[in-house]
């Protein structure tokens, strides 16, 4: 997997790159025999190719020996919950896990219908056009992948940080106050895992009244199974500063980036929202004396602060909110890439302070899910791209297991799912008319 946070790699301080070449160099952590199945048809720079294909992925699933010992794994941990809320799928879009993903979620969805299945849609980030079938067999294993994994999930997430999922490749996303390489999985997985690490805290924490099942049901109604991701790290905030006057610095726009492959462009509306606000401290929620200078500052605690910044950004929206104490933990193996302008609990200094052998500890972030009109120029500009070549072309791709019927009926699935996320208020329909970078 390339969301696997790093750990075990480059010194505290280090701007080096690390040594090492693959996810499992990084792990220190030991791993449960029953928590790794290893593919051994397909060995990683193996001799005997790579899993490249939707049907290959798919087709490693269809062996009755492969399921029944992914399901013994399963149900190994299940066993072992005192509440089973649901499952998390982290799975490539790009190549051939795409097709593994899809048979995946179909058996938790078949066996845990009752229960939430959150899936997290992964792609890298492209420098160069590449060869134009590879790319297009590309697109074609993530529209596969996406039509499979939002039919059976609760909510499905596409997450990364390139600027497309297109054919043509558009930069990577940039944040304010980090430098990172974007080609390095140890960079680009450490940024996609922090983000990751701040959405999913609501159903995660005690104090969490719902589950994973409520928690997808309110963003994806209407038939809009499919989420973008937004993440500010860190979220600026002058050190010493409180709550209400961080936000009340961003009362244009919301500092956050959007994760989930589309072009940057601001946003401001969507359908519905999960936002999670993390290490900005309780105490100080408020810092007026006297008349309060904004409304933000007549709240009395963090909650009501954010719900009301909320509020007044996203009117109309269905908004949860979360504040937690607890910032986001950077401390190494988490890879220093971050600005001389901040603290080492990541708040902002009025000038740069030099290279810190302590480097950056913690950041405070800002995340959230959203149903947003961003997915309907996401998804039909993925569909547009398909249509404007020939699939029929590709015969190596359909021979490895996926039809030509069923390939199209994918494309109708984005398709229909695009059109949940039309405003009808033209947003969104001068991006739809645009070419699809």
């Amino acid at each position: 997997s390339p969301l696997c946070l790093p750990a075990g790699a480059a010194p505290a301080g280090s701007q080096d790159t690390p040594s090492v070449r693959l996810w499992s160099d990084y792990l220190n952590v030991h791993l449960h025999p029953k928590s790794v199945y290893v593919i051994r048809q397909y060995l990683h720079d193996g001799d005997c190719g790579c899993l490249e294909a939707f049907g290959q992925g798919e087709s490693l699933l269809q062996d009755p020996a492969c399921v029944e010992e992914l399901e013994d794994r399963l149900h190994f941990y299940v066993e072992e919950c005192d509440y089973l809320q649901g499952f998390q799928v982290l799975c490539d879009l790009h190549n051939g896990f795409s097709g593994v993903g899809a048979k995946v979620t179909e058996l938790l969805h078949d066996e845990y219908s009752r229960k939430g299945i959150l899936t997290w849609g992964l792609t890298p980030v492209l420098s160069t056009m590449g060869d134009p079938q590879n790319s297009f067999y590309r697109l074609m294993n993530m529209a596969l992948g996406i039509a499979h994994l939002s039919r059976h999930s609760s909510l499905f997430c596409p997450l990364s940080l390139s600027g497309s999922l297109g054919i043509k490749p558009q930069p990577p996303v940039t944040f304010p106050y980090i430098k990172y390489d974007a080609s390095l999985n140890y960079h680009s997985s450490a940024i996609l895992a922090a983000a990751l690490d701040t959405l999913t805290a609501p159903y995660r924490l005690w104090s969490f009244q719902g589950s994973m099942m409520h928690f997808a049901d309110s963003l994806t109604f209407s038939g809009r199974k499919a989420v973008a991701a937004w993440a500010a790290l860190p979220l600026p905030a002058l050190s010493g500063s409180s709550l209400p006057d961080t936000l009340s610095a961003h009362q244009q726009d919301v500092p956050w980036k959007l994760l989930s492959s589309w072009r940057e462009q601001k946003v401001s509306c969507c359908f519905a929202q999960s936002v999670v606000l993390r290490g900005i401290c309780k105490e100080k929620a408020t810092s007026c004396l006297g008349q309060p200078r904004s409304p933000l500052h007549s709240c009395e605690s963090p909650e009501q602060v954010l719900q009301q910044y909320l509020h007044t950004q996203f009117p109309g929206a269905f908004s949860t909110s979360h504040v937690l104490q607890q910032p986001c933990d950077t401390r190494p193996p988490f890879p220093q890439f971050f600005s001389p302008l901040l603290t080492s609990r990541g708040f902002l200094l009025d000038k740069a302070q030099g290279s810190s052998s302590a480097g950056v500890e913690s950041i405070p972030v800002l995340a959230a899910l959203q149903s947003s009109p961003v997915l309907h120029s996401l998804l039909s500009g993925l569909c547009r791209d398909l249509r404007a070549r020939n699939a029929r072309r590709c015969s190596s791709f359909f021979t490895a297991g996926v039809e030509q019927d069923d390939f199209q009926e994918a494309l109708e699935e984005l398709k229909t799912l695009s059109q949940c996320y039309e405003t009808g208020f033209g947003a969104d329909g001068s991006e739809d008319e645009a070419d699809s970078d």
